[in-house]
């Protein structure tokens, strides 16, 4: 169906190509026409050549004329479309009339085949049952075989009668489960049959007579048998079971089956079975079971000759066949499931029924063999449904539907046609292909709601677009539309993705990765996510992470995220003033905190000890906190975001984590969103073994607190993500180390999370509450203060103090102190901090986090080289433009405007680019040697997608440095580089999904979010073209 709707499309399309070429070029004809003045006049100015273009246009519309003449005439007649979509149709219905029929067919046949895998199965679950325990009959038969041949023939006089036999073998019948009967006949030659006789007191029967008349009632005597004529031996019955008394003196060799039976058993030592035969009294089929009894050991390889030699007797058991099958079936419940039949099938040709008939309504059969022990004799078991197979009514109601809907999209593909036709010959009706337009951008939108992470490539070409946009030389009112233009898509992106976890929860098919990942480095990916809306709102941002948190976790960096910008997005978009407080702890340290007595901003919050109260782990009739850790890998956190923002109603409280729910109507109106991500964030908490909860007051603010289980990664340093967060965590700290600073902040709670992150670099910190006391603090000492951080609350309280503060600053100190200013609004840059003869302190814009705080000291202190900065804040554009000026990167993806998009962002800083749109261009561009000093991939792309691609670059340089350290190739022809590796990171529109852990994995050193983020793209570059430079000087 699909190839027809895009076949069709096809000449659809094509039909209103040409009619729009054919209608422009006569447009254009007549208009030239119509002025020939004009025309004569220009062609006097263009010359001959002029003439010869005009000729050439003129011919060009003639032809194009006459295309669309034939067109109209042959294949755009009314006529000749429906012809061919009546056929089309016939085809269709036609296709999947036989695809109905295949599928009842295919259908049908599995349910035959798992019919038959059933049977196969009851069958032999049944003969195997059989076959145990009859060998474990026979087993016991043998092992009585062993006592009769100690204790009779080898004791003198014997230690059995026929009194013990019959009480011994009634006593131990529940171990023979599957016997009727045990019966022991001693061996007697003519020459001792007179005086056997004397000493039995009876004498010796014949057993053919018997087998003449095989049923007996029960005043059946065996005296009255006739006595066994002369022959040279005998073996009458002289011990049995009080079952089988009946046959005591009865000659077993005097009987044809007997006597083979007999005779096989004692040349070749092992058990023996008769065919099935009715037994006396019961006219039930068996088989007797015959042993050897032989005087002494033999060894297993004695031949014939000397176990008849040897041979004192025959042991036998009788198995009535019948009831012991009807017994199994009876233990099994499911005797009306199937009929069982066993066949002795020694003789193929003629096989001995020996259990059940031949009754069946259904004609599978399964055969199952049996083995008794003796390979002589062939059983086997088969067996048959009773009952009739049921009608398939799956597979016929599948080839019904399919027949239905396949005629129903005919139809609609008939209908669709005609519709077409009609608008096409009919100008009037213009309006009505209007409403079918409409009616198919619903049918689309439905279409991308179900796809839309397709929509994302696109989308993000869009945003590369704008932002490149955002770039030219635009005046205020274009910069406005295109900001909002941009941060439209941004919001559409979002609604995406939370739409697709929306559906992959509901589905039940969302599931967490399992990496090692830096917690405190994503909590500062999401400070620099919503720095500039906190800066712009005036609202104060921090995290602070407790140093009992290790600094490595494993688990699912990306959904960790998710949470966290989900709760602070929240808290940005509902709070005006004050401010916005992350803080991670244990779950065993939060139990002995104590209520802080001021807040971040010093407005009043919510006790966010309410917000975890209802959590089942600090329930005190569960386990304590303390054991809350199954081991000592395992790490419970929890994560709380506290704001002091307008709050949530009592009774919404109970409801903000409802997908699709909101305060109130007129939130969505003022604040927009769609009410799903508290409930995506509470789904992915309870994925993680984790709680979430809320306490809120109105005016006043809410707390959201999450709890969270990881696993302790500090042991995993080998992992890759931990050691690219440890590495560039090192690289910056290193640069401060040791060195002393000064934080002057009224507000401890402010004071903690300031320290908190200047110690993050390797720096020393005293907190003092005023200025006085940071003035007092800057007299000479041993180990002196070398950074002094001052609140823009205090330094614009206290001017003259600080102006005191800057002339200590001025005197001749052995380290010259620095004076840095944390501001929290972009508006106290511009306002500026001089006074007169005062110099300008360095300005440290809030958030603070790690990277943006090492870069502020970089550019204060006049260490380091990682770029320019101006006021504290990164200077993104310069410092990329000092990295990667010059350089040559391949940027490769498959999409010409996301190819655009990133070629276009790097050639804004500098950089050489050069493209390619598929991954074997990748490969033969980066083929060593070549030019390029890093090469951006996109991750899916058609043929041969990035990861593969990257595996095969990797390949072909781990290649060629193995043959430059080998001396197997010359170092000059690769461009005298001896271990070539293109840094290659990877592109990516869906930054969850592309983890390090898959990057790593193909050889990937990392990766970006499409369309590129100036701040990510700078930390991403300046890794590994800051170390080439290194390795170069």
């Amino acid at each position: 169906m699909n190839l027809l709707h895009v076949i069709g499309f096809g000449l659809k399309v094509g039909h209103l190509l040409l009619l729009l070429c054919c209608w422009f070029l006569s447009l254009i004809s007549l208009n030239w026409l119509s002025n020939g003045g004009i025309m004569t006049t220009k062609a006097g100015l263009l010359g001959d050549g002029g003439q010869i273009w005009m000729k050439l246009w003129d011919q060009i519309s003639d032809c194009g004329c006459k295309i669309h003449h034939h067109y109209s005439h042959y294949i755009g007649s009314r006529k000749v479309r429906k012809n061919w979509s009546r056929k089309v149709l016939i085809a269709w219905i036609v296709f999947w009339i036989i695809a109905a029929l295949w599928v009842f067919w295919y259908m049908s046949s599995q349910a035959v085949e798992k019919r038959k895998e059933t049977l196969a199965s009851m069958c032999d679950e049944r003969a195997r049952m059989l076959q145990d325990q009859f060998n474990v009959s026979m087993n016991h038969i043998q092992a009585m075989s062993v006592m009769i041949s100690i204790f009779h023939h080898g004791k003198n006089p014997s230690a059995i009668d026929q009194r013990t036999f019959a009480r011994y073998t009634e006593k131990t019948s529940f171990e023979r489960p599957l016997t009727s009967g045990v019966a022991y006949a001693v061996r007697v030659l003519h020459t001792e049959r007179e005086q056997f006789e004397i000493q039995q007191g009876w004498t010796i029967k014949r057993m053919d007579n018997v087998e003449q008349t095989p049923v007996h009632d029960d005043e059946y005597d065996p005296a009255d048998l006739e006595t066994s004529p002369v022959q040279e031996e005998y073996a009458p019955v002289i011990f049995a079971q009080d079952t089988v008394a009946h046959i005591i003196s009865v000659d077993v060799l005097s009987g044809k089956e007997d006597r083979e039976n007999v005779l096989r058993a004692r040349e070749s030592g092992k058990g023996v079975l008769t065919a099935p035969f009715r037994l006396l009294k019961t006219n039930r089929l068996g088989v007797i079971l015959t042993f050897a009894v032989y005087k002494r050991d033999l060894s297993p390889n004695a031949p014939p000759a000397e176990r008849i030699q040897a041979t004192a007797g025959y042991l036998g058991g009788i198995f009535d066949i019948e009831s012991l099958v009807e017994k199994l079936l009876q233990q099994l419940a499911s005797k009306q499931a199937i009929l069982v039949n066993v066949y002795d099938t020694t003789n193929i040709s003629h096989p001995i029924s020996m259990y059940g008939s031949n009754d069946s309504f259904d004609g599978l059969h399964h055969v199952s063999p049996l083995n008794f022990g003796d390979p002589f004799r062939k059983h086997e078991m088969h067996c048959r449904f009773k009952q009739k197979p049921p009608w398939p009514w799956i597979a016929i109601t599948t080839s019904v539907g399919i027949l239905i809907i396949s005629l129903l999209v005919g139809q609609i593909f008939h209908a669709t046609v005609n519709r077409i036709a009609k608008v096409e010959d009919d100008y009037h009706e213009m309006m009505e292909l209007k409403k079918r337009a409409e009616a198919a951008d619903v049918a689309k939108s439905r279409f991308l709601a179900t796809v839309s992470h397709e929509i994302r490539t696109p989308m993000n070409g869009v945003l590369g677009m704008l932002q490149m946009l955002m770039d030219t030389d635009l005046d205020e009112t274009q910069q406005d539309y295109v900001r909002t233009a941009r941060e439209s898509g941004k919001a559409l992106v979002s609604l995406i993705n939370e739409v697709l976890d929306q559906a992959k929860i509901e589905s039940g098919k969302l599931e967490l990765e399992a990496v090692s990942f830096d917690l405190r480095a994503i909590l500062d990916d999401v400070l620099s996510l919503f720095s500039g809306k906190s800066q712009d709102k005036k609202v104060e941002l921090a995290v602070y992470v407790s140093s009992k948190v290790p600094a490595t976790l494993v688990g699912d960096p990306g959904r960790f995220r998710q949470i966290v910008t989900n709760l602070v997005g929240n808290s940005i978009k509902f709070t005006d003033k004050g401010h916005i407080f992350v803080t991670v702890h244990l779950v065993e340290e939060v139990v002995e905190l104590e209520d802080p007595t001021s807040s971040l901003s010093g407005l009043p919050v919510v006790d966010r000890r309410r917000s975890w109260a209802g959590f089942r782990t600090f329930n005190q009739e569960a386990s304590t906190p303390s054991s809350v850790s199954s081991s000592a890998d395992q790490i419970n956190i929890i994560v709380s975001v506290e704001d002091t923002g307008q709050g949530i109603p009592l009774e919404a409280q109970s409801r903000v984590f409802n997908p699709f729910m909101q305060v109130g109507p007129s939130i969505t109106r003022t604040h927009g969103g769609t009410g799903i991500g508290l409930s995506i964030s509470k789904c992915l908490v309870h994925l993680m073994k984790g709680e979430i909860g809320v306490a809120s007051l109105p005016q006043i603010g809410s707390t959201f607190s999450f709890t969270a289980v990881f696993t302790n990664g500090c042991s995993n340093f080998n992992d890759q993500i931990s050691q690219q967060v440890n590495d560039q965590s090192n690289s910056v700290s290193s640069e401060f180390q040791g060195m002393r600073a000064l934080l002057v902040d009224p507000r401890p709670a402010r004071a903690k999370v300031s320290k908190y992150h200047i110690q993050r670099l390797g720096i020393h910190v005293e907190v003092v509450p005023d200025l006085s006391f940071g003035v007092s603090s800057l007299v000479p000492r041993n180990a002196p203060i070398n950074m002094v951080f001052i609140e823009e609350e205090i330094w614009e309280k206290d001017l003259g103090m600080s102006v005191l503060l800057l002339n200590n600053l001025r005197t001749d100190y052995r380290v010259s102190i620095k004076t840095l200013l944390l501001s929290n609004s972009t508006s106290a840059v511009r306002s500026g901090f001089s006074a007169p003869d005062v110099p300008t302190p360095f300005v440290v814009m809030k958030p603070l986090r790690a990277s943006m705080l090492a870069a502020s000291l970089q550019r204060a202190m006049g260490v380091g080289s990682r770029g320019n900065y101006r006021n504290g804040e990164i200077h993104t554009s310069l410092s990329l433009s000092n990295l990667i000026h010059g350089r040559k990167i391949l940027v490769v993806d498959d999409n010409p405007v996301n190819l655009r998009v990133a070629a276009g962002a790097l050639k804004k800083y500098g950089a050489d680019v050069v493209h390619a749109d598929r991954g074997k261009d990748a490969i033969s561009l980066l083929t060593p040697p070549h030019p390029f000093d890093a090469c951006f991939m996109d991750i899916q792309m058609p043929e041969m997608d990035g990861f593969e691609a990257t595996r095969r670059i990797r390949d072909i340089e781990a290649s060629i440095n193995n043959g430059i350290q080998g001396g197997e190739l010359s170092a000059e022809t690769y461009g005298n580089v001896s271990n070539w590796h293109v840094p290659i990171l990877a592109m990516t529109a869906d930054v969850i999904q592309a983890t390090n852990e898959e990057c790593s994995k193909c050889g990937m050193d990392g990766y970006v979010s499409k369309p590129f983020e100036a701040e990510q793209l700078y930390r991403e570059v300046s890794r590994f073209f800051q170390t080439v430079s290194d390795e170069n000087q």
